[in-house]
């Protein structure tokens, strides 16, 4: 907080008030010591997406439920930063935006941001509160359905998106004959999936729930890969604004909860068990 200098001296009845209004507070607490640090003082404004998805939320229309795997880690890492449920405040926010520099409207932002050495360098993040393992899936009729083993994709059509850890384990894992099928976004990959221009395309495994039960027609999890040694999956961070004063708080939070256990159970109850998708070997 900037202290605007006092023109004048105190009373000695002027120290005396201030020093009791301190004692008082200190002696009933309060939701937030550090008031400035936050957007709006006494309340904790967190972000997401213009839309958010299934299953990192349930009921876009009402995050306040707290369902939905993103928008329960927000409320325990508030419940850790001292703040109660109706203390919360949500926001929304596009994905680019949010990544950009400058100032932002919000205490901390979810909405699957890949913690990355390049953003890391315009915004701050938490540590991770999730790490995704990549999934092949494809529709129940693709010649990958039965598919059981790694050397079982070999001669067929797989896909992925450009740019994302999804290709680089499926290239690191996989010689596949033709070389991947590279799209620039998940409808894209999905479209070829139903149209059968690929075999299968791999995702992370949240996304590949999601598409599995509520987009495609027909689609099945064919397996998981393997993980490739030195590469890590997408770990999703809280985004914070670039030297947020709260990074170090929120980064406890949610250490705090991985500790603890209550991140490996809100996975548990919000994203679908990887046991479903066994790894191809």
């Amino acid at each position: 907080m900037t202290r605007t200098p006092f023109r004048r001296a105190l009373t000695a009845l002027g120290v005396a008030a201030v020093a009791a209004t301190t004692l008082a507070a200190c002696a009933t607490g309060s939701t937030n010591d550090a008031a400035s640090d936050y957007v709006t003082d006494g309340k904790l404004t967190i972000a997401t997406g213009e839309y958010a998805y299934y299953p990192w939320a349930i009921d876009d229309e009402d995050l306040e439920s707290g369902e939905g795997f993103e928008i329960a880690v927000a409320y325990a890492v508030a419940e850790e930063l001292g703040f109660a449920k109706e203390d919360v405040v949500w926001v929304r926010t596009g994905f680019d935006a949010a990544i950009a520099p400058g100032p932002k409207t919000f205490d901390f932002n979810l909405q699957q941001f890949s913690i990355t050495e390049e953003r890391a360098e315009v915004v701050d993040f938490s540590s991770p509160y999730y790490e995704t393992t990549q999934v092949v899936i494809a529709t129940e009729d693709s010649p990958a359905a039965g598919v059981t083993t790694l050397d079982g994709l070999t001669d067929l059509r797989v896909g992925a998106l450009t740019g994302t850890t999804s290709l680089s384990t499926l290239e690191a894992t996989v010689e596949l004959a033709g070389g991947p099928q590279v799209f620039n976004t998940n409808d894209d990959a999905k479209l070829a999936l139903e149209n059968g221009t690929v075999d299968a395309i791999v995702v992370d495994l949240p996304t590949a729930f999601y598409l599995v039960g509520a987009e495609l027609t027909a689609g099945v999890i064919v397996g998981q890969l393997p993980a490739v040694e030195g590469q890590a999956g997408d770990q999703f961070g809280l985004l914070l604004p670039k030297d947020s004063p709260l990074t170090a708080d929120v980064t406890k939070a949610v250490d705090t909860l991985r500790d603890n256990g209550t991140l490996a159970e809100l996975e548990a109850t919000w994203l679908a068990d990887a046991g479903d998708a066994p790894v191809l070997e």
